[in-house]
């Protein structure tokens, strides 16, 4: 009896022991619920602009997360709108499974409308951004069109290859790194004001490149009170390293007298295009007897004469003018490094009484002259696309005329196709600083949110 005993507490024992073992690995144990921690949100962008009916609006970039979650497992969508009526929860599409998502609005009318963005993760839990977004209204050649946010007072453009465009604006001394193809902020940005030693706006307005070298202008003129101010008698150079997306640009030379130069260069040849008393204290710019410049482009097969485009003055000052082209013939040492300009013989063109809005040439010496009023009105009066040879005494053709329902001003030619091929096309941009984009009476220059500021870039077929 003893011996049977002893042999039952020892299986007893062994027993017990085989249950606290299997308790020590957790093997007998309920199985613990998984626990997730609250997703997390983040936009690329808080503000958006967009427009109705438009191709490739800009993308926002949407970054989720939840800890203890497979990210493959998060829903992202709108969830709210302040106005369905520019654009509902049912306007928003996200594209993507995983970390990152791509976001696009469609819009359905002018105005704005906050956006509420929501992730669902695991366990019921959630988060939200506000997407501030802004919808202009739907434009003319809509598939054409292209949208460069973060300034909307685009005054020059040149083409850097691989599909990209240095775009200036005239109300900063900001340059800007567009894709040409898609609508969106600027790819870089570079502030020249304080490598050139200006504090004030050089309000650039024409542009172009040679070899690795542009060349810019400001317009030369006073300011829109009458005021000179030393900053817009400014052109100086940029070189050009990289293209595409990868282009850096480096401020070289610089002239600040240019203006001085013309004036004094008129009064020496009989006061002819009235130059004095267009620069004169009081004398606003933009008038049909103004001074303004903002074309610029080198003569045929030169490195070294460069042809300022004049807004104003019409010649003569009156309706039905010409257009006034002046040859500075060593431009390329008065900006690359402050030589005194050489005045060549002055050029009148017919345009039809416009005046030059943009000049820019191609390898061929094939020339694009956008023409419009020397008024301040931007779109109240005509505006028209000529071709030229760049020859003095040959007649400009008219090859179109541009559209002008829709807001902004055409300033730009980005650059010029062979216009012996039929169908060639040239991307034309707008500045659209004056404009009320968004129909609540603010100008597109005094937006509060520079992602709301836009030009319209625009491809329009040149050739038949």
């Amino acid at each position: 009896m003893l011996h049977q005993l002893s042999l039952q507490n020892r299986r007893a024992a062994t027993a017990a022991a085989g249950v606290l073992v299997l308790a020590t690995l957790g093997l007998n144990s309920p199985a613990h619920a998984a626990t997730y921690g609250t997703p997390t949100i983040t936009l690329s962008a808080a503000y958006l602009s967009g427009a109705v009916a438009a191709t490739g609006d800009p993308v926002v970039t949407v970054t989720v997360a939840q800890s203890g979650a497979d990210v493959t497992a998060l829903g992202v969508a709108a969830s709210a709108s302040s106005k369905s009526s520019v654009a509902g929860t049912g306007d928003v599409t996200v594209t993507g499974t995983g970390a990152t998502r791509q976001l696009t609005v469609a819009a359905h009318a002018r105005g704005y409308t906050d956006l509420t963005i929501k992730v669902t993760g695991l366990g019921g839990k959630t988060a939200t951004k506000t997407l501030h977004y802004a919808a202009s209204a739907a434009v003319q050649n809509s598939a054409d069109t292209r949208y460069l946010t973060g300034s909307s007072d685009a005054s020059a453009a040149v083409d850097v290859g691989g599909g990209y465009a240095v775009v200036a604006d005239d109300e900063s001394n900001t340059l800007r790194l567009y894709s040409r193809s898609a609508s969106g902020a600027p790819v870089k940005s570079w502030d020249v004001g304080s490598a050139l030693g200006v504090d004030k706006e050089i309000d650039i307005e024409g542009a172009t490149r040679v070899g690795n070298t542009i060349y810019w202008t400001g317009s030369l003129g006073n300011n829109k009170d009458g005021e000179y101010k030393s900053a817009r008698n400014t052109v100086f150079t940029t070189t050009v390293t990289g293209s595409g997306a990868a282009t850096q640009l480096t401020v070289g030379g610089s002239y600040k007298k240019l203006r001085d130069d013309l004036v004094a260069w008129d009064k020496a040849n009989g006061n002819r295009y009235g130059f004095a008393a267009g620069t004169a204290s009081g004398q606003v710019p933009k008038q049909i007897d103004g001074f303004n410049v903002e074309g610029l482009e080198f003569a045929p097969g030169s490195t070294t004469t460069a042809y300022l485009g004049f807004r104003a003055p019409l010649v003569p000052p009156s309706e039905g003018g010409k257009a006034l082209v002046v040859p500075v013939t060593n431009f390329d040492k008065v900006a690359g490094s402050g030589a005194k300009a050489v005045i060549g013989t002055p050029i009148e063109l017919d345009l039809g009484g416009l005046s030059i809005r943009d000049i820019r040439k191609n390898a061929a010496d094939q020339y694009l002259i956008v023409a419009g009023s020397w008024a301040a009105d931007d779109n109240s009066d005509p505006y028209a696309l000529y071709s030229w040879d760049g020859v003095a005494g040959h007649a400009p053709v008219k090859r179109a005329d541009l559209p002008t329902a829709d807001p902004g001003g055409w300033e730009a030619v980005v650059d010029v196709p062979d216009l012996t091929v039929p169908g060639a096309r040239a991307q034309l941009i707008t500045d659209a600083g004056s404009a009320d984009l968004y129909g609540d009476g603010t100008e597109a220059k005094d937006l509060d949110h520079a992602e709301w500021k836009k030009s319209r870039a625009v491809s329009f077929t040149v050739s038949s």
